[in-house]
């Protein structure tokens, strides 16, 4: 893993170092449009965005630790969304996630437990509002800002386990796969705020994003804790015409999320300070179809107590814009 992440990101850089063709009214044009298909387009829109995940290192507080009993969880998270663009302005979206969790670990008593967790996730309804944007002979500056709120309506069963977590027999190595990783939802009624930059000079662009979800207390008197989410993006154009755009972008993404609590009690294995890196490629076709596809790696991974943390994760994503 280790050797892709260097062979991507030296190609990535390689990429970025090469001389930048000069950058006329039609490459604006261009640019603009790959844009448009990934933002703000007047009227209806549908995507889907995926993310699978795989957690199989275990760590204590932030050190790696042996995994006797090769405890791993692999997650996959399907968001369909549909959205509608009121205005180039305005406009609203829906997030409706399809969770699929497999998991392998040892209770208490000793024998493996392995299965599969998945059914629908917790909705989230948004609205975006672009705040500016800034267009020169060879720059566009796009800069939105986010606000909305997620609603209860995955299955909190698995929470239920926090309530009767026991010490391991001797011998049996502790879990790091718990009620709160393999729930679908959480509960609770959450606010999610926002915002986002696109900037781009000639054929050069970057992309970056901040998301931050407020949570309230769910079922089973457990809060999950709030958790900061960011990306950066720098990337350039390696094709552009008047109809169609292929980028390759250095994806720079993390998470700073603390500790959960249960009535009130801090959740010692549930604080995560993660940053991850990979390439990612993006394609668009008129301001119609925008395409996207990217491999992250850990480069941070700092956790509170004995959790699973990611070894990598890949995201891929469509949409198509009326």
């Amino acid at each position: 893993m280790k050797s892709l992440l260097l062979s991507s990101t030296l190609l990535i850089l390689v990429v970025l170092a090469l001389p930048v063709p000069q950058a006329g009214a039609c490459d604006l044009c261009a640019i603009y449009r790959a844009e448009a298909a990934k933002s703000n387009n007047p009227g209806l829109h549908l995507g889907v965005f995926e993310q699978f995940t795989h957690f199989g290192t275990m760590q204590q507080d932030g050190h790696k630790v042996d995994n006797p009993a090769d405890q791993k969880l692999d997650s996959s998270i399907t968001q369909f969304i549909i959205g509608y663009e009121f205005s180039d302005r305005f406009g609203v979206q829906l997030n409706a996630p399809y969770i699929n969790r497999t998991f392998r670990r040892p209770p208490p008593t000793g024998s493996i437990d392995s299965g599969t967790e998945s059914g629908l996730g917790d909705l989230s309804l948004t609205a975006h509002y672009r705040l500016l944007q800034h267009t020169t002979e060879d720059t566009l500056v796009v800069w939105s800002a986010l606000g909305g709120v997620k609603f209860p309506t995955g299955s909190t069963t698995r929470l239920k386990e926090e309530l009767s977590e026991t010490v391991p027999d001797p011998g049996v190595p502790a879990s790091g796969i718990h009620g709160h990783d393999l729930a679908l939802g959480s509960g609770s009624y959450d606010g999610i705020v926002g915002t986002s930059v696109f900037a781009s000079w000639e054929r050069l662009f970057v992309t970056a994003a901040l998301q931050y979800s407020i949570r309230s207390r769910g079922d089973y008197d457990y809060r999950y804790a709030n958790d900061l989410a960011w990306h950066f993006k720098p990337g350039g154009y390696l094709y552009l015409s008047h109809t169609s755009s292929v980028g390759l972008q250095l994806a720079l993404s993390g998470e700073d999320k603390g500790k959960d609590d249960l009535a009130g009690v801090s959740a010692e294995d549930t604080g995560m300070t993660s940053v991850f890196l990979g390439p990612e490629f993006s394609y668009t076709w008129k301001e119609h179809l925008s395409a996207e596809l990217g491999a992250e790696f850990p480069v941070v991974s700092n956790n509170t107590a004995l959790q699973l943390v990611p070894d990598y994760r890949i995201k891929a994503a469509v949409s198509w814009r009326f």
